[in-house]
């Protein structure tokens, strides 16, 4: 489905081609980032993820659910707003011999949530900070979790307000700017706690913060 939005404009601007390929690159070379892997972790220890089917909303190059799929997970739907990131994820899907048992939308999910299935486990890791309405996404995504729901995202301290602004002042200057959002994880909280999940468990990653979700 095409993606016209400025927020798509700026996921394609941001996450090229080259970027993409650089991220995959490193997958390849060193596996997931650290604070993926506390993700993973946090999910493997609150569900079982066999035969699991996975929504991964932002995917990037699909650390999360090509990992998952690996796991014995049985299917898995890529939403993301960069066609790189997208045709970098179904050439490592290829690669692992996976690529059947995945689907790929390209656009905004908030726009796309009443075409998309629930799953049982719903990821978005490193994305609502780049995303303009967090109560909007993060309730789409809520809803869509039969089970489970992970995210990551910068810690909260004051610190990371005093960094995400500065990202934010020469973000000023791009033609398609993707600022960067704080959010306190009570505010987090809140709007999962309304779709009717709690806290299972959460962890720091360096600059980041995991939270897994349940049933």
């Amino acid at each position: 489905m095409p993606c016209t939005s400025n927020c798509c404009r700026a996921y394609e601007h941001a996450f090229d081609e080259g970027y993409a390929q650089g991220d995959l690159d490193d997958y390849r070379a060193k596996g997931p980032e650290r604070s993926t892997r506390v993700l993973l972790d946090l999910i493997h220890a609150a569900t079982d993820v066999q035969g699991a089917t996975v929504l991964d909303i932002g995917g990037g190059v699909g650390a999360v659910h090509h990992e998952l799929l690996k796991a014995a997970a049985v299917s898995a739907v890529d939403v993301d707003g960069s066609s790189a990131y997208i045709a970098a994820s179904k050439r490592e899907a290829e690669r692992l011999n996976h690529a059947d048992r995945i689907a790929y939308l390209r656009g905004n999910f908030v726009e796309l949530a009443d075409a998309v299935q629930p799953a049982d486990i719903v990821t978005l890791d490193r994305v609502i900070c780049c995303y303009p309405d967090m109560p909007a996404l993060v309730g789409a995504a809520s809803s869509k979790a039969r089970r489970a729901i992970g995210l990551v995202w910068p810690r909260e301290a004051w610190w990371m307000q005093i960094g995400l602004a500065a990202f934010n002042v020469f973000e000023r200057f791009s033609k398609y700017p993707l600022y960067q959002s704080f959010h306190r994880v009570a505010d987090v909280d809140r709007v999962i706690g309304a779709a009717g999940l709690r806290v299972h468990a959460r962890r720091n990653a360096g600059l980041w913060h995991a939270r897994v979700y349940v049933r």
